[in-house]
């Protein structure tokens, strides 16, 4: 399965931005995907039945879901590869846990001022 890459510039693919497609845990049948760019912006979720179902629903796969890959454009203008993380792999996953850490770190939408 090849990983949708975006890349205008023709950058090495490897010093594009990620963004991280994981499986945040749910139970079987209601299982929660989420999008997270690698500097902290939350990008998206998505409901699934299985963590199989969530490559595809999220956009990580080449060619699916052109309309997540709007918004991801609109953040990376200057391109970006998508990676996605099991469930079994987000607790020790550095790079997913550095944009959580990022997250964390961001104003709450509801305490910035208008």
């Amino acid at each position: 399965m090849e990983f949708e890459v975006f890349n205008p510039n023709n950058k090495a693919v490897d010093q594009l931005p990620i963004i991280y497609g994981f499986n945040n845990g749910g139970s079987p049948g209601f299982m929660y995907a989420q999008l997270i760019a690698e500097d902290g912006t939350a990008l998206g979720s998505h409901l699934c039945s299985s963590e199989g179902f969530m490559y595809r629903d999220l956009g990580i796969v080449k060619g699916s879901r052109p309309d997540r890959h709007e918004g991801f454009r609109a953040h990376y203008p200057d391109g970006y590869r998508m990676d996605f993380v099991p469930h079994d792999k987000v607790e020790n996953h550095a790079g997913l846990n550095e944009a959580f850490r990022l997250n964390a770190l961001m104003p709450d939408e509801a305490e910035t001022p208008a």
